[in-house]
């Protein structure tokens, strides 16, 4: 039986922000106040990401330059991992490196072959301010490590050379949404 509301189900989805989008290519600001603003943030945020359908989510998508992400995502024994982080660092990134299919909610739609170390481990804070640790391999570790970057200002083709990211920003200029705007 859950005693707490599932995250997110209170929370208003909000409008992502897609590649090509300033906000994205700047590292973001360390959270200052742990106030309820925070707190209905990172409920946005859990809303925003589940109605994407996605497994992380970093504030910048959403136009908030914190560094604050979410996730609710597997690793490679299908373990689910669910929650936040405020202020996080990468603190461990290492093991095996793995290039695998990585997508973004701001590239909707677009995936590529991405190294990615099958470790890593995550330290900041949740949202009332208490120091949190988060390890994770596989899929998870990719998410940790894809959500830190969003917070540094870099986005997942930042990480590709060559064919590979021609190929993505050229299938990323011919997207339905590159062409909205």
């Amino acid at each position: 039986m859950r005693n707490r509301p599932i995250p997110g189900s209170s929370g208003l989805v909000r409008e992502m922000s897609l590649l090509g989008d300033p906000l994205l290519h700047r590292p973001c600001e360390n959270v200052t106040d742990f106030g309820p603003s925070l707190a209905k943030l990172i409920e946005d945020m859990f809303a925003t990401m589940y109605a994407a359908q996605g497994v992380g989510l970093a504030a910048n998508q959403i136009g908030v330059p914190l560094k604050v992400f979410v996730y609710d995502c597997p690793d490679d024994d299908d373990v689910r991992h669910l929650g936040h982080v405020v202020n996080p660092e990468l603190v461990e990134a290492d093991g095996l490196t793995v290039r695998g299919p990585e997508g973004c909610l701001s590239l909707p739609g677009l995936e590529a072959g991405t190294e990615r170390f099958d470790h890593a481990v995550v330290e900041g804070l949740t949202m009332t301010g208490d120091p949190v640790r988060i390890a994770g391999t596989g899929w998870f570790a990719r998410c940790l490590q894809h959500e830190c970057d969003h917070l540094e200002g870099t986005v997942y083709p930042d990480r590709l050379t060559g064919l590979r990211r021609s190929r993505l920003l050229r299938a990323a200029r011919r997207a339905p949404w590159a062409r909205q705007g």
